[in-house]
């Protein structure tokens, strides 16, 4: 049996901060069928990490939800390039956002942050109390950190001013919008973008970063954006939620599943030189589930979906031997 709804949509102006995003972009298309009025913001017109812009514009729009999509993302190449970046862009995002709809008497919002807050080292499959309980994993620690700043402004901001702010952890992420540039994309979308450029190329191979043993976990982002609405009518408490699939694959298994996808039928090849990063990453779905909510998208469906979604862009041939 379905969770109660505490806090209906309908009727409701909803900010979906960060809507040309990924997640966002599924948020505003599962907020379609709840009868709310959309809300959304170009960087053009509101700059997140302004705090008197942020601030202005919630006094102006006057939402009653706001959805914290918006980010500052990349794969294990990019954090390690640009730490002080992923640190101040996402600590600035989070903390204008929050006090914006604290000052604003704004009725609710939900703080979209990532599984690589856990500890390098957590249990597996993680809990959600694993959070802070040993060190982060080195490769995206600044954005990690960030992202563990934004679920303690919201903790802190309802322990001390009542507001209703809660937090969800959401793990791999794909889908229509990913980021698919082999430079700053995250693993699956670089592995979709990599078979599709070796197959046009007529390459004989593609090369993967690491070992391929480490095991990941990958959520469709309209899976994701579902259990945000989800949470957002019947979630009101401290503690984050992991939003995840509950299942993971290693990556070489991945990469098999991804070629098999796009058509490529050519040899993949590992480069142990590369980072592994964490070798298990899954995260516990137990607190969500006692809800009664899990995902409903099969992962070759979703690669298919997103694959899909990609073909429809306009794209520019990259090296298919670059790494991924």
């Amino acid at each position: 049996m379905a969770s109660e709804i505490i806090f209906p949509l309908a009727g409701k102006r909803v900010w979906v901060a960060g809507h040309r995003g990924m997640v966002g972009s599924a948020i505003v298309r599962r907020l379609a069928s709840e009868n709310c009025e959309i809300i959304t913001a170009t960087r053009a017109e509101v700059d997140l990490k302004n705090p008197a812009e942020v601030n202005a514009f919630v006094a102006d729009n006057k939402p009653d939800v706001i959805f914290m999509a918006a980010a500052k993302v990349g794969g294990i190449l990019a954090n390690d390039t640009y730490p002080a970046d992923f640190l101040y862009d996402n600590l600035m995002i989070a903390a204008n956002v929050t006090e914006a709809a604290y000052r604003n008497n704004v009725g609710k919002m939900l703080f979209l942050g990532s599984s690589c807050i856990y500890p390098k080292l957590a249990p597996q499959p993680i809990p959600e109390d694993a959070l802070l309980t040993g060190p982060l994993e080195p490769t995206n620690e600044w954005y990690a950190i960030a992202k563990i700043a934004g679920i303690k402004l919201a903790q802190a901001y309802r322990r001390q001013h009542g507001c209703d702010f809660i937090s969800a952890m959401p793990t791999n992420l794909y889908g229509p919008g990913d980021n698919f540039d082999l430079n700053t994309s995250h693993v699956l979308p670089a592995l979709i973008r990599k078979a599709h450029d070796a197959k046009l190329a007529g390459a004989d191979h593609i090369t993967i970063w690491g070992t391929g043993t480490p095991r990941r976990e990958f959520l469709h982002a309209d899976d994701c954006a579902d259990a945000c609405v989800f949470l957002m009518q019947r979630y009101s408490d401290f503690e984050h939620v992991n939003v995840g699939s509950g299942k993971d694959i290693a990556i070489i298994d991945l990469a098999r599943l991804v070629c098999e996808v796009v058509g490529f039928t050519g040899e993949i090849c590992t480069d142990p030189t590369k980072p592994d990063g964490t070798m298990r990453k899954l995260m516990s779905g137990d607190k969500l589930k006692t809800m009664d909510w899990q995902a409903q998208t099969e992962l070759k469906t979703g690669v298919e979906n997103a694959y899909q979604w990609l073909l429809a862009q306009t794209i520019e041939p990259v090296n298919p031997m670059a790494q991924a």
